[in-house]
């Protein structure tokens, strides 16, 4: 009997000196402990750890216990007396064990677990490995960061849940376990702060560290991707309520204010090797652009925060997270960069932003970041939020800076509708610039004629693909037709006028010639594919087509059709602005020479 092989070694153990134990008794104790627990004796053996006789053979062999105790309590069902037992034998090991062997078995125990059963593990695991690492005197900041960092690499691998529903399920219990990981590390907190309160020059940062080092982890995961708006029907969010209590660490620590400007103080840690250097900048940047997206947007630890800074400033400050959130691709890491952007700009008055600020690298990459999900990320709502960020970035600079902006996005957005959009802005700035009383000169005279070089033009002349630049080409009709009607020939304030030779040169006259070339070959395709369309229909002849390397579903006879005509029609319209131009043009010429 299990129990009985298990009192033979206590008895032999008993007689025994602590010096005299040797790796034999070790394994024997282990073996007769393991198959009580297996065979259904967990009380005979909690008994046994009770008996005081037994406490120094408790000491030394019953952290090999603890494989076999976890396997045990989630074999049991949850009301099982057996499982109970098995827990307070548990308790009974942490108070009763060499801390430092117990430490290494339970924190092997939760490096070995895996999948569905990492949460409950660790959670099982917290309270013992807590009251151990208050017992150790030696090495305690080490232990209790080996402690923390084990946790969050078995957690990290986990999804978080996003959804309401995956939220309110926690199927994996990791929302619960986060919580339980913070209650776990209060006591290491309450210590630093303790110590910071006796002494104002308080030297031993090796703890402190420790817990800014578990903090930058659970910014990153789960935080950074975790939905921490709050949900209808979830009275507690519990990734809201861990963002809370992780802020309320730094703050507590002293480290939250330091840590928000951390990024403008350019110290890193030196690693040998680059690839580790590369890695810990990486992870460091995400963990700091989550807390500003906690801080500036969801408000957590706000009330912490001085009220000093200018908004300009703030931005400033942001950009650099605002950029490492843009640069990701999921929508939860995504949408946070776009609501710390908003949530930034919102504070600031229109045209209040310097030009000088496009001088930092981060205030140009930002917007081009903003014009690639705009042009390429599959959710609209996405493409939406940041097409309404970039217009409220716009109209945050003044004009020198809206100009220079404008500039940089036409050349480097490479995407017709985002040239278009950016003509109609420039457009609308050249509105204001001669309704309004003061002068403008940035929008009008030479630097306007600079700036209509780069808009009223063709990529490649006559040649220009006109159907995919059609936005952009509408665009810059538009915004030379409203030049033409708005700005007379005498007043010339603009400098239009000066520059129309220029513009019929290089826009006009290639767009005439482009669009009679365009229009030729469609109507040439859609008469042969009429020509055609029976034979078509009678082998039922498909046509493929590719899109960016992708092919498309087969495409019939009349689908191709339709494709044409939907062509033709745009070639038309833009040809019916083309005409209204040359016709406005024609006239306000002949008007003046008429008046000279």
């Amino acid at each position: 009997m299990a129990v009985d092989e298990l009192q033979a070694i206590i008895q032999r153990c008993q007689i025994l000196e602590e010096a005299d134990f040797k790796g034999e008794d070790f394994n024997l104790f282990q073996v007769a402990g393991q198959k009580c627990l297996e065979d259904g004796y967990a009380a005979q053996l909690l008994e046994v750890i009770q008996n005081e006789k037994n406490k120094v053979i408790i000491k030394n062999m019953g952290w090999n216990l603890i494989s076999p105790l976890v396997r045990c309590i989630f074999m049991y069902k949850q009301e099982d007396d057996k499982r109970e037992h098995c827990l307070r034998i548990l308790d009974q090991l942490a108070q009763l064990c060499n801390p430092k062997e117990l430490f290494l078995g339970l924190l092997e125990q939760i490096e070995q677990t895996s999948g569905e059963q990492v949460c409950q593990t660790v959670m099982l695991l917290l309270q013992p490995l807590q009251t151990v690492l208050l017992k150790l005197q030696n090495k305690k900041a080490y232990s209790v960061g080996l402690s923390l960092a084990m946790i969050m690499n078995q957690l990290t691998p986990l999804p978080v849940p996003y959804t309401k529903q995956q939220i309110q399920e926690d199927k994996l219990g990791l929302c619960q376990c986060c919580n339980a990981v913070v209650d776990f590390a209060k006591p290491f907190v309450n210590e630093v702060v303790k110590n910071m309160e006796k002494s104002s020059e308080y030297n031993d940062m090796e703890l402190k560290e420790e817990l800014i080092k578990f903090c930058m982890k659970s910014l990153k995961y789960p935080l950074l991707t975790a939905q921490l708006e709050q949900l209808e029907g979830i009275e507690e969010h519990p990734f809201r309520h861990f963002a809370t209590e992780i802020i309320d660490i730094l703050w507590n620590i002293g480290e939250l204010i330091p840590l928000m400007f951390a990024h403008h103080k350019g110290k890193s840690p030196h690693w040998e090797d680059q690839e580790f250097a590369d890695i810990e900048r990486k992870n460091s940047a995400d963990s700091l652009a989550c807390l500003s997206y906690l801080v500036f947007v969801q408000h957590f630890g706000v009330e912490c925060f001085p009220m000093v800074f200018s908004p300009s400033y703030l931005l400033v400050c942001n950009m650099t997270h605002i950029e490492v959130l843009l640069k990701r691709t999921e929508e939860s890491v995504l949408s946070k960069g776009l609501d710390l952007f908003e949530s930034c700009l919102l504070r600031m008055e229109d045209n209040s932003l310097l030009h000088h600020y496009l001088e930092f690298r981060d205030f140009i990459n930002v917007p081009q970041d903003l014009v690639k999900i705009m042009t390429l990320c599959p959710m609209e709502h996405m493409r939406k939020k940041s097409l309404s960020t970039l217009q409220l970035f716009i109209d945050k600079f003044d004009t020198e800076g809206k100009y220079t902006l404008f500039r940089c996005l036409l050349k480097t957005s490479n995407h017709a509708g985002v040239e278009g959009y950016i003509i109609k802005n420039i457009k609308d700035q050249i509105h204001l610039a001669l309704t309004k009383e003061y002068d403008n000169i940035w929008f009008m005279g030479h630097h306007l004629i600079s700036l209509l070089d780069l808009v009223l033009s063709l990529p490649e002349g006559a040649e220009t693909d006109l159907l995919q630049n059609s936005d952009r080409i509408m665009a810059s009709l538009n915004l030379l037709r409203y030049l033409v009607i708005k700005d007379c020939e005498s007043d010339n304030q603009t400098g239009v006028w000066t520059t129309l030779g220029k513009i019929e040169q290089n826009f006009l006259k290639p767009l005439r010639v482009g669009l009679n070339m365009s229009k030729a070959h469609y109507e040439a395709e859609i008469k042969n594919k009429k020509e055609n369309r029976k034979e078509a229909q009678s082998s039922n002849t498909v046509c493929s087509v590719t899109v960016s390397g992708e092919k498309m579903p087969p495409m019939t006879t009349g689908m191709q059709l339709q494709v044409l005509h939907s062509a033709l029609f745009t070639f038309d319209l833009i040809e019916s602005v083309l005409a209204r131009v040359e016709e406005l043009i024609e006239v306000k010429t002949k008007a003046v020479m008429d008046e000279n």
